[in-house]
């Protein structure tokens, strides 16, 4: 198995001239850091030498309760582990590595029926209810939860979310009766410092990005400061709303009447006055939702 920092890669039967060409693909790959090591944790029912901070420790050499790299809780009903990564920050993917007993997972692994029906959650407080839902399982069989799992969370937060429930039965086939945190990691892949995108973080957000807050990837803002739109909120508003006020009624909003609209603005020349008055009131009010 191929490993690259925060993405796993197997290969099997490849010929040399494929491994090759992969290679060079996954060189452009972008790369992010576990923003969640030694970051305080915390859980519900923890059992005494079993501490939430094992699953934000690093490690996960040995997967067994007695090996003293993993988190574990008592029976309960309710099961939550949150991580606080300090800050709010742009999150890329989330890595959970369950304990297995250092037994293979698969349907006769005692564990395996814990962990279905978990959820995890992306928030600004530790609420999971005012947090994103990045994942939760509603298919997973004892024969096909993944271990570990590699769950998509792009989307921004301080708080990492574990939740498992067993309240309302009854209850799927090959569920427990009671609800776990048995984690021997979390990793949190994203960006050690807010207000970065891209190719190791190394890209500033748009200037104009609301609170510095942009996509991981892509670098599209989530929100405008008030006055600019576009998916960098690079454009001004008074323009932009010029623009699209004008081409309402293209014939009847330019200065002059015979006057037409294209592609590269309202009108050839210039808008009617009482529809620059208009775009401008309504550039106080423009952001994007």
């Amino acid at each position: 198995m191929l490993t690259l920092p925060g993405f796993n890669y197997m290969f099997h039967s490849m010929s040399k001239e494929c491994v090759l060409n992969l290679i060079c693909v996954l060189r452009i790959v972008y790369s992010y850091e576990n923003v969640a090591i030694h970051k305080r944790a915390w859980m519900y029912n923890s059992y005494s030498y079993f501490s939430a901070d094992r699953a934000v420790d690093g490690l996960k050499s040995d997967l067994s309760f007695s090996g003293g790299q993993c988190a574990a809780s008592e029976n309960g009903q309710t099961a939550k582990w949150g991580v606080d990564l300090g800050e709010i920050l742009s999150v890329h993917h989330i890595l959970i590595q369950y304990t297995t007993r250092n037994r293979v997972w698969n349907e006769s692994n005692y564990n395996t029926k814990d962990m279905l029906g978990f959820s995890v959650y992306l928030s600004n407080t530790t609420s999971r209810k005012n947090g994103i839902l990045c994942f939760k399982d509603t298919h997973f069989t004892t024969a096909t939860i993944p271990n570990p799992i590699n769950i998509s969370c792009p989307f921004h937060g301080r708080y990492v979310i574990y939740y498992n429930n067993r309240t309302h039965p009854p209850y799927p086939a090959g569920y427990s009766s009671y609800a776990y945190s048995d984690l021997c990691e979390v990793e949190v892949y994203g960006c050690p410092k807010p207000g970065y995108y891209g190719e190791n973080c190394s890209i500033p957000c748009p200037n104009n990005c609301l609170g510095h807050l942009c996509d991981i990837v892509e670098g599209t803002c989530l929100d405008c400061v008030e006055g600019y739109t576009g998916p960098m909120c690079s454009e001004d508003c008074s323009i932009s709303l010029q623009r699209n006020i004008c081409q309402e009624n293209c014939s009847n909003n330019c200065r002059i009447p015979s006057d037409f609209c294209n592609i590269t603005g309202p009108c050839s020349y210039v808008c009617l006055e009482e529809w620059i008055l208009k775009a401008y009131n309504a550039s106080m009010l423009c952001r994007i939702q």
